[in-house]
């Protein structure tokens, strides 16, 4: 097996791509107002159970439909995990899986470890423990997703060539990083979580983010915009609230800089887009609601 030393190659080894399969164990339906939703159960290599929640249309679509990667936030609330495909949480403007279901997606969120049903495990000890054998926590949830994008891309429900990836706070973080090292992600939209680690540093914000975001050796690898800059040519959208303490405009700007000039250099600069709100914080607004549901209908089905 060649290995691969481009950066994209790089980054998906410090964030364990493929090194965290989950196996599908069974699934239950219920169908509601022409949405169906499914409880999916997956299983870990080490026999943890993984809960998923799926919508879609409930009339299945010859030829697959178009799909969407949702990654949970944390803001703090353990509980929530994968609901908030369905109930939401209060940074959004309300929940999204009904909403896209009935728009023709098919969207899958999983549990993230120590979220919904797997919060028995404390983010700070399951952090330090794979810290301590030279893993990260996020790893382990970015290997997780790469094997839940595995199980979306290969249901018959599904066109593999259309799937997109959305999430805010940490689910954005973790939508752009797997759509930088993984090109099967056809377009990405994130919202409130896109800074450059570097000036979080500098600016004495960084410790505001969870340690469950601690990858060993990132920054001598690249800056959160470069990272971002990986998905150009595809399309991607960036949403932001200038008074949001994790995301301060300075280490906005300069993310926004590396990651601009990767889609010039692609000859695809309109495909990166900006909902910017000056006045606003880490919550979604109506109008970057607008934009996403817009941004997929544009790019997922034409």
């Amino acid at each position: 097996m060649s290995l691969d030393f481009s950066l994209a190659g790089k980054l998906a080894t410090a964030f364990e791509a493929s090194q965290h399969p989950l196996a599908f164990r069974e699934a239950s339906v219920s169908v509601s107002g022409g949405v169906a939703t499914e409880a999916l159960a997956f299983e870990t290599a080490s026999g943890e159970a993984v809960r998923g929640i799926l919508t879609r249309p409930e009339v299945q679509v010859s030829g697959g439909a178009p799909a969407i990667l949702y990654v949970h936030a944390h803001g703090g609330n353990y509980a929530i995990g994968a609901d908030e495909l369905l109930a939401g949480r209060p940074a959004l403007r309300g929940p999204l899986g009904v909403t896209l279901a009935e728009a023709g997606y098919v969207s899958l969120c999983i549990d993230l470890p120590c979220f919904g049903a797997r919060r028995g495990h404390i983010e700070s000890a399951a952090a330090k423990a794979a810290l301590w054998h030279g893993r990260s926590l996020a790893g382990q949830m970015m290997g997780e997703l790469s094997s839940a994008l595995d199980y979306l891309a290969g249901r018959d429900d599904v066109d593999a060539e259309r799937i997109g990836a959305f999430g805010i706070s940490m689910g954005a973080t973790f939508a752009y990083w797997l759509a930088a090292i993984d090109p099967r992600i056809a377009c990405v939209a994130h919202l409130c979580c896109y800074a450059d680690f570097e000036t979080l540093i500098a600016l004495g914000v960084h410790d505001l983010h969870g340690i469950y975001l601690t990858v060993p050796g990132l920054l001598a690898l690249a800056g959160n915009g470069e990272i971002a800059g990986l998905i150009a040519p595809r399309p991607q959208l960036v949403g932001i609230g200038d008074t949001d303490p994790l995301t301060p405009p300075g280490a906005v700007d300069l993310a926004l800089e590396q990651t601009r000039e990767a889609y010039r250099a692609a000859g695809a600069e309109d495909a990166l887009e900006l909902v910017r709100s000056a006045r606003t914080g880490h919550v979604e607004t109506p109008r970057m609601r607008d934009a996403v549901l817009a941004f997929f209908a544009r790019h997922l089905r034409p």
